[in-house]
């Protein structure tokens, strides 16, 4: 036990590594009073001091070793000699040339709470030296001095920066340098991943490319998406997994094939053992504006713009007896006709427009998204001007009247513009398009008093032409271009018979054997169920032939349907362990 006022010496070392073949400075110090003199020792504070024939250290109370060790001091004076307590002690240590190096197990330097990571030092270069550990960081749970420090359920308390070095256990003062610092990042909050998907507005049988990005981007995601199905009896959506996605793609993107009408996704990921998920991501909308006969969508009045003193409804058509209208605005906001309007039976009246842009449709009962329109809502003070455009996209070969509308002015004389270039002006009031082609597709706006409409887009359809199947083809095929085909080969035949009968009779057996062989095939079908094809009188029919082999190369296009029609499966996203 110290006594009471016996003062205590203070050690200071200039390094606390001894530099190849180089030496340590050591300073001894008390305070405050004078007159004293200074003793080191190494190893054992019993031992005889180092400086105990130096008079020039133990005045100066500065010497310099080149030994590693443990050093300690204190002064002493009068006589008897009155001694202080000793110092501190202090280390000095070799470096050796292994290098210490901190790794992180998984690789990631942000994590989120309750993800599991193992810090380890490695010692490179170490062989079968056996090595003790130190550890350095700014965080308030130290690591104990082992080889790795197990994280089972971080936090961020565990947030901070990692440092490391080893230390030879059969020479204890024989270590490594510090390691570089590793620095690891805990968030507390789960990320919700930002689900894009492009393009936004499909052409029919488009392919839809969904991205799915997580907050603070790091390294072993995986993957789940999911396909969002209106629930009639909720506000809500069900989710259904997209093939090839149960247990999650190494990619962070995914596309859907042949997409033909509105629908809506979802993403989120996973990473770990256990697997820890992030949140799920808010729904992502693709639109169509082609219209389905299941589920269909229609405005009244039926135009793209209107004055928000207009009354204007959306009907919902199809095969349900229950149905929802949706709107999306500009401010990514979701939301019900409830909130905005009036539902009654399968329409929704709009008294409250909000955002001057958004995208409406309807949801079915039985879980099918309608055709979407866009609709711009013009302020009736302040913009006076609207663009009669329509609503929905306009068929390859059809005519369409654009037009210009004044809330409280007649139109005197109208500008045009398709994507901002002037397309007609003058007296008329309205913009006149016969046979509408690709060419007018595009954004539209009027001009007339010095007031601009908004613009609307205008989408144009392609014509689809329909291509007769084989089944519905194989009748009259088989009726008239094979018997055709058979009396024209026959005729061939007859005089090929006429000239080798004449000339060969080997050549005349063979044409008889190949008269037996064609009439045993006489009347015979080909593959009915199949191609529903009646095969020609002649069983050596090219046309017949060629026809049949087309249909079966044809057929090998289905694998790619059959794997986009393959089942879904009802899950939740949100489920805490995932798909």
């Amino acid at each position: 036990m110290k006594q009471a006022n016996k003062p205590q010496a203070s050690l200071t070392a200039g390094s606390r590594v001894l530099p190849a073949g180089g030496r340590v400075t050591l300073t001894c110090s008390v305070n405050p009073s004078p007159g004293w003199k200074y003793y080191w020792y190494r190893e054992n504070k019993l031992s005889e001091p180092l400086n105990r024939h130096d008079a020039v250290s133990q005045t100066t109370g500065t010497t310099s070793v080149s030994q590693e060790g443990l050093y300690w001091c204190r002064g002493g004076r009068g006589d008897p000699v009155y001694y202080t307590h000793f110092s501190q002690a202090v280390r000095i240590d070799t470096i050796v040339s292994n290098t210490a190096v901190v790794t992180l197990q998984p690789n990631w330097t942000e994590i989120y709470r309750g993800e599991t990571i193992t810090v380890s030092c490695e010692i490179q270069g170490g062989g079968d030296t056996e090595w003790t550990y130190e550890w350095e960081t700014n965080i308030s749970l130290k690591p104990s001095n082992q080889h790795e420090y197990r994280i089972s359920s971080a936090s961020s308390s565990h947030s901070g920066d990692y440092r490391c070095r080893g230390r030879m256990k059969s020479a204890q003062h024989n270590t490594t340098e510090w390691s570089d610092s590793v620095k690891l990042t805990v968030y507390d909050n789960k990320p919700r991943p930002v689900l894009t998907g492009s393009p936004s507005w499909l052409s029919p049988g488009a392919s839809v490319t969904l991205k799915c990005e997580v907050e603070h981007p790091s390294a072993g995601w995986r993957f789940y998406w999911y396909k969002a199905v209106p629930d009639g009896s909720q506000r809500s959506y069900s989710y259904e997994l997209l093939p090839g996605s149960s247990i999650g793609t190494e990619q962070d993107s995914y596309i859907v094939h042949g997409q033909t009408h509105t629908a809506g996704y979802v993403c989120k990921a996973g990473r770990g053992d256990p697997v820890i998920y992030t949140e799920t991501s808010r729904t992502k909308f693709v639109w169509s504006g082609d219209v389905r006969p299941s589920a269909s969508l229609t405005v009244s009045p039926d135009r793209a713009q209107h004055f928000n003193s207009d009354s204007v409804s959306l009907s919902c058509e199809g095969n349900s007896t229950e149905w929802r209208v949706r709107r999306f605005d500009e401010s990514n906001y979701l939301s019900h006709c409830s909130d905005w309007g009036r539902m009654t039976g399968s329409t929704c009246n709009i008294y409250s427009y909000g955002p001057s842009n958004a995208v409406y449709w309807c949801e079915s009962g039985s879980g099918e998204f309608s055709n979407t329109v866009n609709i711009t809502v013009q302020n009736y003070y302040t913009h006076g001007i609207i663009l009669l455009s329509p609503v929905r996209p306009v068929t390859e070969g059809e005519s369409v009247t654009l037009g210009c509308k004044l809330k409280t002015e007649h139109l005197s004389s109208v500008f045009f513009y398709q994507n901002d270039k002037l397309i007609q002006n003058g007296s008329r009031v309205e913009l006149n398009i016969s046979a509408v082609s690709q060419s007018d597709e595009g954004f539209y706006k009027c001009q007339s008093s010095g007031r601009v409409s908004a613009q609307s887009w205008m989408s144009v359809k392609a014509v689809t032409i329909a291509v007769p199947r084989p089944e519905s083809s194989s009748f009259p095929v088989s009726l008239i271009v094979g018997p055709v085909c058979g009396i024209v080969l026959i005729v061939l035949l007859l005089l090929l018979f006429h000239y080798r009968n004449s000339t060969d009779p080997c050549c005349n057996r063979l044409t008889q054997t190949q008269r037996e062989n064609q009439g045993s095939a006489t009347g015979q079908t080909v593959n009915h169920d199949q191609q529903q094809i009646y095969s020609s009188l002649l069983h050596g029919d090219a046309c017949v032939y060629e026809s049949i082999r087309g249909s079966e190369n044809t057929g090998k296009g289905g694998c790619d349907g059959a794997e986009e029609s393959s089942d879904y499966i009802n899950v939740n996203p949100d489920s805490a362990t995932g798909p």
